[in-house]
């Protein structure tokens, strides 16, 4: 997996989180890229993704595809709804609770509480007897209980390290659940292994070593190994080796991230 970017829907940038979150998963030939926010658009011929798999249409994660698609886009009908004029012509609606597979990976989308007007969900991702949950934009898991079970590794919501922004509307909760409530969500299903993306301003343009310091501190308090994910970070999965997301991984970056980066750069 490569974490082709880690920053939320925010107005700073930083060397570390520079682009909008989005995650590749690659497996053989396969390359299925999470989320395509606004960041992304213009550069998808670069990235060659083979799938496009969105949480939810807010900007950040969907309007990279404002120029449509080279590949088939899976998501739900309340995200279709939403982005029904992108020009994508191979389009797949996913329903909640329900498994597809892409190109072996097995896929199942979880709805949470984060937006109203932006129904998202999270993805339990399965592939080769490992599977991690993936969620950047999260106020609460709905059914965490099957959402979370067994799951090897949870890729959160960076938002916030512990002050909660999450609000009540309309009887549902929106926003996004802090980083500590989510190492306690891990706890309670026990996973062991944590990485954050989507990061929040107090994280992009903070101390790295000091929110490193502080968010072992809490993964140690819940007994989760808990990291915070870079740009071009990248994990080797099912292994889930090294400890720590690293850019001297086992899986390779894509031969074009560097292009990626230095079109995106140069804007």
């Amino acid at each position: 997996m490569t974490f082709l970017g880690t920053r939320g829907e925010i107005n700073i940038r930083s060397r570390r989180h520079r682009r909008h979150s989005a995650l590749l998963v690659q497996r053989g030939n396969a390359r299925i890229m999470i989320d395509c926010g606004a960041d992304w658009l213009g550069t998808l011929k670069l990235i060659a993704p083979t799938a496009v798999v969105l949480t939810h249409a807010h900007p950040d994660h969907a309007a990279g595809l404002a120029a449509g698609a080279p590949c088939p886009v899976y998501a739900t009908s309340e995200t279709w709804n939403f982005i029904h004029r992108f020009p994508i012509r191979e389009r797949r609606t996913l329903t909640a609770k329900k498994a597809f597979s892409i190109e072996g990976a097995r896929f199942t989308a979880f709805p949470v509480e984060h937006s109203i007007r932006a129904p998202t969900v999270g993805f339990r991702v399965a592939t080769d007897g490992k599977s991690f949950f993936y969620v950047p934009d999260v106020a609460r898991v709905l059914d965490a209980k099957r959402a979370l079970r067994g799951i090897d590794l949870f890729i959160g919501d960076g938002a916030t390290m512990t002050r909660s922004m999450v609000r009540r509307r309309d009887g549902n909760l929106i926003g996004h659940a802090p980083i500590v409530n989510q190492l306690a969500w891990c706890k309670h299903a026990g996973i062991r292994r944590a990485i954050f993306t989507h990061c929040g301003s107090g994280i992009v343009r903070g101390d790295a070593r000091k929110l490193n310091a502080k968010l072992r501190e809490l993964g140690r308090e819940h007994g989760i190994d808990a990291h915070i994910a870079l740009d071009g970070d990248r994990l080797c999965f099912p292994e889930l080796e090294p400890s720590r997301p690293s850019r001297r991984g086992c899986l390779e970056i894509p031969a074009n991230f560097r292009k990626i980066g230095s079109a995106l750069n140069s804007r």
